[in-house]
């Protein structure tokens, strides 16, 4: 009788710890589903404050809306705004820097430097240039009273034009070389077919004038050069700084086999005395008249204009 009593006894407690086994495991359900719905909760906490169950969804909506406006928007706006910032930014500078050349000369501004020197330097270019000499006088009333003049024999008009045209700047050109040309003929164009295509010079005749000897072309005939009417530097002296201002006269002839002829020596006094006149004074100094091989460089000796050229006729008028 005490062993059913015993056993019915352990029955009862085996059930009851079952029981609460069962509850224990139901608490511990209810917990994790209560703990992970605070978890739930407290996700959207962050944004607001634990709405309930219902209202949830809505402000979630809201807050993501209200959340991402703001945040999209300032990611939108300095993406172009860091496009524009620096475009703006070397606009201005460019414009600074590019307008001012182009623009402003046209617009003829006088506060920016860039006009002023070119209106300047037009003023200088202007004032720098040397007038042509005055007309010779004629005679006077009913051949009365007459003037000194000089007679040109062969220093025509049409030359003498030609020389006044070219822009002189002023005190450029400083000595005036006489040449010969080592050949028995030839003329101004022959000259500059072989300066241009033997020697390899690609501006031409290395002179600015030419006399012919009658062979070529007339007996004491001027002839101008381009270098001349350009009034760019000659080639007939082996020196750069002389040869950019020093005017070249070629007389067609060897002279040391021949003389010039008479008609070449009177050209060539017209010529120099009108060039004198032309390309002013220097130091109120005429340009002085030199041979080629008394101005060449010493390294590089020549007997140019020949040895039977008359050095004392050049020297006794022009010195």
């Amino acid at each position: 009788m005490r062993r059913l009593i015993i056993l019915l006894a352990g029955i009862c407690l085996v059930a009851s710890l079952s029981k609460y086994a069962v509850a224990l495991t139901d608490q511990e359900k209810k917990e994790l589903f209560l703990k992970a719905r605070e978890e739930m909760k407290t996700v959207p906490s962050g944004d607001q404050p634990a709405p309930a169950a219902t209202k949830k969804p809505k402000p979630k909506t809201s807050s993501k809306k209200k959340a991402h406006t703001p945040e999209s928007k300032p990611d939108k706006k300095p993406s172009p705004a860091s496009k524009t910032t620096p475009e703006p930014t070397p606009a201005p500078h460019a414009e600074r820097v590019e307008k001012p050349i182009p623009v402003q000369p046209e617009q003829g501004r006088p506060v920016p430097v860039a006009p002023v020197v070119i209106e300047k330097s037009g003023l200088q270019n202007e004032e720098g240039l040397e007038p042509p000499p005055p007309p010779p006088p004629t005679g006077g009333f009913f051949g009365f009273f007459k003037t000194q003049q000089y007679d040109y024999n062969y220093l025509t008009r049409q030359v003498r034009d030609a020389i006044d045209r070219a822009p002189v700047q002023k005190h450029r050109w400083k000595y005036i070389v006489v040449h010969n040309s080592g050949t028995r003929q030839g003329n101004a164009r022959i000259f500059d077919y072989y300066h241009r295509n033997v020697r390899k010079m690609p501006n031409g005749l290395a002179y600015q004038f030419v006399i012919g000897n009658g062979t070529s072309s007339g007996n004491g005939q001027i002839e101008i050069g381009d270098r001349w009417r350009r009034q760019i530097n000659g080639g007939h002296v082996h020196s750069d700084y002389l040869n950019n201002i020093a005017l070249g006269i070629c007389l067609v002839g060897d002279f040391n086999r021949d003389l010039p002829t008479r008609q070449q020596l009177e050209a060539l006094q017209e010529l120099i005395r009108y060039l004198r006149q032309r390309v002013g004074r220097t130091d109120n100094q005429p340009a002085i008249v030199k041979a080629h091989r008394e101005i060449n460089p010493p390294q590089w000796p020549t007997d140019c204009p020949g040895n039977k050229f008359p050095f004392h006729w050049l020297h006794s008028r022009f010195d």
